[in-house]
């Protein structure tokens, strides 16, 4: 497992904590000061200095010894999960969605709550409140929570923390979230869009290689994409990496709003889906459901069908999983990942048929299947990813060690 270097010049203590805590956090065992000195490439002294002050700060607790041969004893360190926590919101068109994580990325607790006004002022306070309900229940110090991490829906202004018009969000124009919600709960707060959100989560608690590459498509209200490389989220110049929404994967496709055909907008998303299964006469009436809600309900029906082997409602999600299958191929081709993971809120509905169907499509358009198979999975983190990705923004700027960190001054 690859694993990040520390560097022994001076003025790197903040960066190289990141890089002895984040080598502790994904060993789960816990690391011997000898077994960080190989991990990191520290001097032994450094590695001293730094576990003394982890300890003296409770992030870190000797979990014990342990003899190997001649010579001292010695002794593991580990995480103390509970020494800090975070929040994460998913900004969700039908729910939102808090949890509280602590530090090795666990769910401690969690709510759904049902924003029965989208007004954002209300939408705010709701989730406050809830924030607050989640901190109080746990019986934490507020001092432990580093800070709220919220996944929206893109795109965003990400120097301003702030939401534009998200599609299916009325009323939301322009809505200064960090700032609002950082007065609000008198916590740090950061922005981030809902797929990158996911990916982060992914990556925080996939337990995968920290130097592997893989490409995370979202599959929410719309479809995103997402990048993780070397362990960091690519989150390109705006913080809007991934608005796949007008790639074209269905030539003979639905017209869509931005002039051209097929575009995944209009064929991979569920309103899109059960729209096709409308056309097909899978449902009964003829009336086009719209309503976010609505199409969620119809959405999940035509899943249960498909599980129950009715073939209109299978041909509907083959198709779908075609589709996508295409819009997968010419992202794992331009980005060249290691592998691909599927994930979002709508992600368990599909899953069965997706993962039966994606993996040999993706193999015959893929540019270096005479080289490698990409393998194709479905997130470890389930239907909270957007929560628990937005948790995991907060403990990752607060733990992982960037190497942007070494050009900061004081």
């Amino acid at each position: 497992m690859g694993m990040r270097r520390g560097t022994n010049l001076p003025r790197m203590g903040d960066f190289n904590q990141s890089v002895i805590l984040e080598a502790i956090r994904r060993s789960v065992e816990g690391l011997s000061r000898i077994e960080l000195v190989e991990a990191t490439g520290l001097s032994a002294q450094t590695v001293t200095n730094i576990t003394r002050r982890l300890l003296d700060d409770e992030l870190i607790a000797e979990a014990g010894r342990t003899i190997n041969g001649p010579g001292k004893p010695r002794v593991t360190l580990r995480l103390v999960a509970g020494s800090r926590f975070s929040i994460g919101v998913h900004l969700d068109p039908a729910v939102i969605t808090v949890v509280l994580l602590d530090i090795a990325g666990t769910v401690v607790r969690r709510r759904v709550v049902r924003a029965a006004d989208r007004d954002p002022r209300a939408v705010v306070d709701t989730m406050a409140g809830t924030i607050d309900e989640l901190i109080s229940e746990a019986g934490i110090e507020r001092a432990r929570v580093a800070g709220i991490g919220v996944a929206a829906p893109g795109p965003l202004d990400a120097a301003g923390g702030t939401v534009i018009d998200p599609p299916k969000l009325q009323g939301w124009h322009r809505v200064p979230l960090r700032a609002v919600l950082a007065e609000a709960t008198g916590l740090p707060v950061a922005v981030e869009k809902d797929t990158t959100a996911a990916a982060v989560g992914e990556a925080w608690t996939g337990g995968g290689a920290a130097d592997g590459s893989f490409l995370f498509v979202y599959l929410g209200t719309g479809i995103g994409a997402s990048l993780v490389r070397e362990g960091d989220a690519i989150r390109g110049s705006s913080h809007n990496f991934g608005e796949v929404g007008h790639i074209i994967v269905d030539p003979d496709g639905p017209p869509c709003a931005c002039g051209s055909r097929g575009c995944v907008e209009v064929v991979c998303t569920p309103q899109a889906i059960v729209e096709q299964a409308e056309r097909m006469g899978v449902f009964d009436d003829d009336r086009q459901v719209s309503d976010v809600r609505a199409v969620e309900e119809r959405f999940t029906r035509l899943c249960e069908r498909a599980a129950a082997g009715e073939a209109s409602a299978v041909v509907v999600l083959e198709r779908a999983a075609a589709s996508l299958a295409v819009l997968i191929s010419v992202l794992a081709n331009v980005l060249d990942i290691d592998r691909v993971v599927l994930g979002g809120p709508f992600w368990d509905r599909v899953s069965d048929t997706y993962l039966r169907e994606i993996p040999g499509a993706l193999h015959r358009r893929s540019a270096t299947r005479a080289v490698r198979e990409i393998p194709v999975t479905g997130t470890v983190v389930g239907d909270d990813v957007g929560a628990v990705g937005a948790a995991c923004v907060v403990l990752d700027l607060a733990l992982t060690p960037r190497a942007s960190d070494l050009y900061l001054q004081d």
